[in-house]
């Protein structure tokens, strides 16, 4: 498949595998599990960074009215809850169990087009969301890693990206308190892991937009599969992994969906 945008497309890549790598460690390996916290870092190293690269002019920073800040609101609750229970879910998920799990949202996508909007959808988009659905139906009744936690908060990631959510002090003030006891609170490990984290979660959000901006929907789309897939592949090398023929079949058929998917994408079907 040819890719437009070589040099921004694998910057994409070496950022989405980086950053999805870190986080990775520091909330399985180090066992870190107190997401609000490890999102609000990560929200304030971006924060910082966001306002350097303006002041230096690197990126354009529209001012907005108290209205249009208003109407950010349920986004913005939302992202907490997709973050707070992806982090969770990621903590106790293997990457490429987790990619395939978090890719049926274009199920959820699909079927909000097809049957509250009336939208027209391609037999091959159909087809592309019934192979990403059954992936993630059949990968927990195949998973020997199977933890239901895990699958638990997936879930409750999936149902974040269409539904409100929203997240109260109690859940910041319980993972404060909670990890003054962590064990490696002090270590050098989880600083320059938490700071590389925040570093390269903005990196890659600044070459995220980048890339949507300069590429057709269906090339974003196929450099995002191609992102998923190296990642995915290489992550067995770092993290504990064991798989069956069956768990790897529904990883596969959840490629098979996402290709058909970027497909659809790249032609407009």
């Amino acid at each position: 498949m040819y890719l437009k945008r070589p040099a921004g497309g694998l910057a994409f890549c070496l950022f989405y595998l980086a950053s999805c790598f870190t986080n990775k460690y520091v909330l399985s390996v180090l066992k870190f599990t107190y997401p609000t916290l490890f999102q609000g870092w990560q929200t304030l190293v971006g924060g910082l960074l966001l306002h350097v690269s303006w002041k230096l002019g690197w990126v354009e920073i529209s001012l907005c009215s108290r209205s249009d800040i208003l109407s950010w609101l349920p986004a913005s609750a939302l992202f907490v809850g997709i973050i707070y229970a992806g982090s969770r879910a990621l903590s106790r998920l293997p990457i490429p169990v987790f990619l395939t799990v978090h890719n049926a949202a274009e199920v959820i996508t699909c079927g909000f087009q097809k049957f509250v909007q009336k939208e027209q959808t391609s037999l091959l988009k159909v087809c592309s969301s019934l192979f990403l659905l059954v992936a993630a139906v059949c990968l927990p009744l195949c998973d020997t890693q199977f933890d239901p936690n895990g699958y638990l908060w997936a879930f409750i990631h999936l149902i974040c990206l269409v539904t409100w959510t929203s997240s109260t002090s109690t859940m910041y003030s319980g993972d404060l308190f909670t990890a003054l006891d962590f064990p490696f609170l002090y270590f050098y490990r989880f600083h320059s892991s938490c700071c590389a984290s925040g570093l390269l979660g903005f990196f890659l959000m600044l070459h995220t937009a980048k890339l949507k901006n300069s590429t057709t929907s269906g090339q974003y789309a196929a450099w995002s599969f191609l992102a998923k897939v190296i990642t995915a592949s290489l992550s067995p090398l770092f993290f504990v992994m064991t798989a069956n023929i069956l768990t790897i079949s529904c990883l596969v058929i959840g490629g098979v969906g996402e290709v058909l998917l970027v497909y659809t994408e790249r032609t407009g079907t």
